[in-house]
C-alpha cells in the first residue's frame, strides 16, 4: 500500500536531545527534593509533562505538575537547547521523503518554541508540510492526540497511507492508537524489546540507517 505521509518524532529521533532532557528533568525534580536515578527518568522521555510527571509523582496536583514542567523547560532551554545537534542523516532523510512526493510532518511532544528551533536546526522549513507540538493538544504521547491532530492537519488520510518514525515506546503506542504503523530507531536509547512490544514494524539504529535502507523500508511502501 502506498505511503503518502510520514510523521516524524523529533527528540531522540531527528535530534540528539534525550540525555539533555534527562538532566533537565533531574534538576527540576531536585528543586522539590524529589530524586530519581537517570535511567528511571530516561524511561519516561518521550512523554510531555502531563504524562511524565504523574507517572513518577502521582500525588502531585495539576498546578505542581505544571510548575515542574516549567522548571524543566527553563533548564533545558537555558543550558541545552543550543547544544542539541541533529543526528547524521536527519536532514537528508526528510529531504528524501519530500523528494518522493510524501508529506513530511513533525509531530512532537516538545513545545512549539522547541519545535520551531528544531525546524531551523534541521533545515526543514521548506520540506515540512505540517507540524504538531504539545501546545496543540490536551494530552501528549502515549495518548494519540499529537498524531491524531497531525492527521487532521493533512486532511485525514487513511491510517494505512501514513507511517510514524519514532524512538520511544510512547511514539509507537500513540501511533497504534491512531491505527498507524510505526518504524523505530534506536537512537533514543530504548531497548529493542520495549520498542518491539510497543508495536514497531521495523527497527533501525538511527535515521542514517533508515535512509540507507529507504527503498526497502516501510517508508517506501
Amino acid at each position: 500500500m502506498a505511503i503518502t505521509a510520514v510523521l516524524f518524532d523529533i527528540d531522540g529521533t531527528l535530534v540528539d536531545s534525550n540525555d539533555h532532557h534527562v538532566i533537565a528533568w533531574e534538576e527540576a525534580f531536585a528543586g522539590i527534593d524529589a530524586r530519581f536515578d537517570r535511567q528511571t527518568i530516561h524511561d519516561q522521555i518521550g512523554k510531555g509533562t502531563d504524562m511524565l510527571v504523574p507517572t513518577l509523582l502521582p500525588d502531585l496536583d495539576e498546578e505542581a505538575q505544571a510548575a515542574l514542567g516549567e522548571a524543566h523547560g527553563k533548564v533545558f532551554k537555558a543550558r541545552f537547547l543550543n547544544e542539541v545537534k541533529p543526528f547524521p542523516g536527519a536532514h537528508d532523510l526528510l529531504r528524501r521523503v519530500h523528494a518522493a512526493g510524501l508529506r513530511v510532518v513533525l509531530a512532537s511532544s516538545a513545545s512549539e518554541q522547541e519545535l520551531d528551533h528544531y525546524m531551523a536546526l534541521l533545515g526543514a522549513r521548506e520540506l515540512v508540510a505540517e507540524t504538531t507540538s504539545a501546545d496543540d493538544v490536551e494530552n501528549t504521547k502515549p495518548a494519540p492526540d499529537i498524531f491524531a491532530t497531525a492527521l487532521k492537519k493533512i486532511g485525514s488520510p487513511p491510517p494505512h497511507e501514513v507511517i510514524v518514525v519514532g524512538d520511544t515506546p510512547y511514539d509507537l503506542e500513540a501511533a497504534a492508537k491512531c491505527g498507524i504503523a510505526a518504524v523505530a530507531v534506536r537512537s533514543g536509547g530504548f531497548a529493542d524489546d520495549a520498542l518491539t512490544q510497543a508495536g514497531a514494524v521495523a527497527m533501525y539504529d538511527d535515521v542514517a540507517a533508515l535512509l540507507r535502507d529507504y527503498d526497502r523500508s516501510p517508508l517506501a511502501g
